[in-house]
């Protein structure tokens, strides 16, 4: 007891001394803000965690390779916040980074995932994992941060939100599926069809699954807005796209679920009780290209990442929920999605 005391007394000390950009980590990593998953080049491993403090109005870079000393991985694609622990998807090394979500010191990693994509709470202890390879998402113990089983979809899966005492899952790529898992049982209940290739879902202030489609990269078929019933699993609302060659991405909610977000030739916004889709952009890209968003739950702060030429670093553009742009960030190369804290 007393060495495993003396032990945690070091790890206090490292921690509270350890610097970045010359301030203590606890100074800003405990307050709110958002992480920016840094993809990083494909097959360079160079990805990497930067996070925006609210409190000091500044952006850190490199966090995961500076405390931990060691690369975050190749592609990190998402990230959850549950409890203490944050937990951050790694598509190409095929792992999560499990971290303390104050700290960032690694506390586990669960490898020997398929190209894993997004990750969702379905209960205190168990969240599920999406796959753009395998047939199949994967079970994640939360207790011991393993994996505990497979639900085979028989097709790929990309979005995923859990509503109630079901998972829906969205096959993406060549796909136009919706997959119901039963939480309790990890059983597929039903399929939904939708349209062509769903990327992003988001559930309303009524319980409304949104699933934006995007069309295809062969833009054969127009890319649509769907609306699920998830009471009845069945689609009660479609808003087709008028130009084939949209490629709508990243549909997000903000915190009273009301006003949805998305990308298309800029940032556009549209209420859920609109019957129609917005004929213009609430934030023009402009010279920019805008790569993925966010909205903040705590503020509807807007936040776009600017891929830049995918070589070197991008930036992070923060928004007031009327359009105003409030700063701009320099992050690290290919700044992805975000994660609120």
């Amino acid at each position: 007891m007393r060495k495993l005391f003396i032990l945690v007394s070091v790890l206090i000390m490292v921690l509270s001394c350890t610097k970045i950009n010359d301030k203590p980590i606890d100074t800003y990593l405990s307050g709110s803000g958002v992480f920016i998953l840094n993809e990083g080049n494909f097959r360079s491993g160079n990805g990497s965690l930067s996070y925006y403090s609210y409190d000091s109005a500044k952006i850190y870079n490199d966090l995961f390779l500076n405390i931990n000393k060691r690369p975050l991985g190749d592609v990190p694609n998402s990230m959850v916040i549950f409890g203490d622990m944050a937990y951050i998807v790694v598509n190409n090394s095929g792992k999560i980074e499990v971290v303390n979500k104050n700290t960032l010191l690694a506390q586990s990693t669960i490898d020997d995932l398929i190209s894993p994509r997004n990750m969702a709470i379905a209960t205190n202890s168990k969240a599920y994992v999406t796959s753009i390879y395998s047939d199949s998402i994967a079970i994640i113990n939360l207790n011991n941060n393993s994996i505990s089983g497979y639900i085979n979809l028989r097709r790929t899966s990309e979005a995923i939100v859990v509503s109630g005492s079901k998972a829906y899952i969205s096959n993406w790529v060549g796909g136009n599926e919706i997959m119901v898992v039963n939480i309790a049982t990890d059983k597929v209940t039903d399929s939904i069809q939708v349209g062509a290739e769903p990327e992003s879902m988001v559930l309303d202030k009524n319980g409304m699954l949104w699933v934006l489609c995007n069309g295809g990269w062969m833009r054969t078929t127009p890319a649509e807005m769907n609306v699920i019933n998830t009471g009845t699993n069945k689609v009660v609302k479609e808003l087709v796209f008028p130009d084939k060659q949209a490629s709508p991405s990243c549909l997000n909610i903000d915190r009273n679920g009301e006003n949805m977000y998305y990308l298309d030739g800029g940032v556009r916004q549209l209420n859920i009780s609109s019957s129609a889709l917005p004929s213009s952009p609430l934030i023009a890209e402009s010279e920019r290209y805008f790569y993925k968003l966010g909205i903040n739950p705590s503020n509807s702060d807007i936040f776009v990442t600017d891929a830049a030429d995918y070589q070197k670093r991008g930036y992070v553009l923060q928004y007031r929920k009327d359009g105003t742009l409030l700063s701009t960030l320099t992050a690290d190369i290919i700044p992805g999605l975000m994660c609120f804290k």
